[in-house]
């Protein structure tokens, strides 16, 4: 079977600043209309550090992981689009949020996603532990 799928890769911006990342997904909006399928590559919980000391036994990343966890569910799948898009540009405030994400590049493309998914709430379409993390998948739509 041949497919003909058309792929359009998009880098973050080198700011790092969340808001133009909801901004970029808020452009790429209009996409969804024509069927394209828009899919943010990152990680629910990437503190690499953390996850190799848990992965030799001297360190469990179950408990940071699960408050970044909850907090992100209930913000990607119960908050009002408008409350969802001023947490994640808040994101740093969230429990165990630096924990999570030392640096913010696994986490971006969820912001493009989130401004791509306009109105639509997000549902958890996965829950898993990966090296001792707490890892989530949602989707929009």
């Amino acid at each position: 079977m041949e497919a003909d799928i058309p792929i359009v890769q998009v880098s973050l911006c080198a700011n790092l600043d969340p808001n133009t990342h909801i901004d970029v997904g808020k452009a790429m909006q209009p996409l969804r209309d024509e069927g394209v399928l828009i899919v943010g590559s990152g990680m629910s919980y990437h503190n690499m550090q953390t996850m190799m000391k848990n992965m030799h036994g001297s360190h469990s990343a179950i408990s940071e992981s699960d408050q970044f966890d909850e907090w992100l569910t209930e913000i990607l799948t119960v908050a009002q689009p408008k409350v969802r898009e001023q947490s994640l540009t808040m994101w740093e405030k969230a429990p165990a949020a630096r924990l999570a994400h030392p640096r913010e590049e696994h986490l971006l493309p969820l912001h493009v996603v989130v401004g791509a998914a306009g109105i639509d709430k997000g549902r958890k379409m996965l829950r898993d532990t990966v090296l001792g993390s707490t890892q989530s998948a949602f989707q929009f739509g």
